[in-house]
């Protein structure tokens, strides 16, 4: 019998050969990570079929409720009814005009609003006093509906889109300014240290301790400032006659056309799950992967 196997005392005859390691295939880096993209994929595929799903049995039940006639066609229109509409408003370019206009206007309040957050979230953190005086401001404020603000910049900078900018700036700074405060305030107190002890300058240490350390907690605090700036901002559009989505909410009210009012409103929602999906969804996961929050 050759040397490689061994016999057993076993009546039987039952023969174990050793495993040789430069015989027996071992899986490879590659084919171990083609499996994996495989599995992603059918996991892919699989969520994307239940979200499909999902959305056409709420297709379905509205469509169900509509030839039910629970509530009159001109309270309930339907599915058809309000896409017509959309393809209509499509065709004459109302919708794409008004899109890009209340967009301008959040990138503007929303950029602002991140400058100034910032700041103010940084002071507050870092510095007792500024926390107890202009921190308690800040959080008395957002507790404040951003709408309330509007009367007041009507008045301030007049009947045009500053006063929109301006609502959609207060209706974020807040969220963003403590979401940077609990930030700083989360930083352990030994980087501030080691900072100072390599002789790191008050610019240096920002530059390369409080900013880094803060992006957790700010990656969450920017998806709610946009949040709440998408709303302040359709919230003032609404009452503000002016080019935009919320303006052509108001039309279909006034004009009683309540597939345009849905239709509108499905493209408000439609923004925002992109702007989620695009953007802040990628910035969440990369900030887990760079500072290992992933869970197992």
């Amino acid at each position: 019998m050759p040397s490689s196997e061994m016999q057993s005392d076993d009546p039987g005859g039952f023969v174990m050969a050793p495993v040789d390691p430069d015989v027996t295939p071992v899986p490879s880096d590659t084919t171990t990570r083609s499996r994996f993209s495989e599995l992603d994929a059918k996991g892919s595929a699989l969520k994307s079929l239940r979200i499909a799903l999902f959305y056409l049995a709420l297709l379905a039940l509205w469509q169900l409720l509509y030839s039910l006639h629970v509530w009159s066609p001109y309270l309930l229109p339907s599915p058809s009814d309000v896409w017509h509409s959309f393809v209509d408003y499509v065709d004459n370019g109302l919708i794409q005009k008004a899109i890009r206009a209340s967009l301008q206007r959040l990138l503007i309040g929303y950029a602002i609003s991140i400058a100034v957050g910032l700041i103010i979230g940084m002071a507050c953190g870092t510095n007792k006093y500024v926390d107890e005086t202009l921190g308690s401001l800040v959080l008395g404020l957002q507790s404040l509906p951003s709408i309330t603000w509007l009367p007041l910049a009507i008045l301030w900078f007049g009947l045009n889109q500053n006063a929109i900018i301006f609502v959609t700036f207060m209706g974020s700074v807040g969220a963003i300014a403590i979401s940077a405060r609990a930030g700083v305030q989360a930083i352990p107190p030994l980087y501030r240290r080691a900072a100072a002890t390599m002789g790191a300058n008050r610019y240096q240490s920002v530059r390369y301790v409080l900013l880094p350390a803060m992006v957790p907690s700010m990656a969450q605090g920017l998806k709610l400032g946009w949040s709440f700036a998408w709303r302040s901002l359709m919230a003032a559009e609404l009452i503000f006659v002016t080019t935009g989505l919320g303006h052509l909410l108001n039309l279909g009210r006034d004009l009683n056309n309540m597939s345009l009012v849905l239709a509108i409103m499905f493209v408000i929602v439609a923004i925002g799950l992109a702007v989620d999906r695009i953007f802040f969804a990628r910035v969440e996961a990369w900030v887990q992967e760079r500072w290992g929050l992933q869970t197992a």
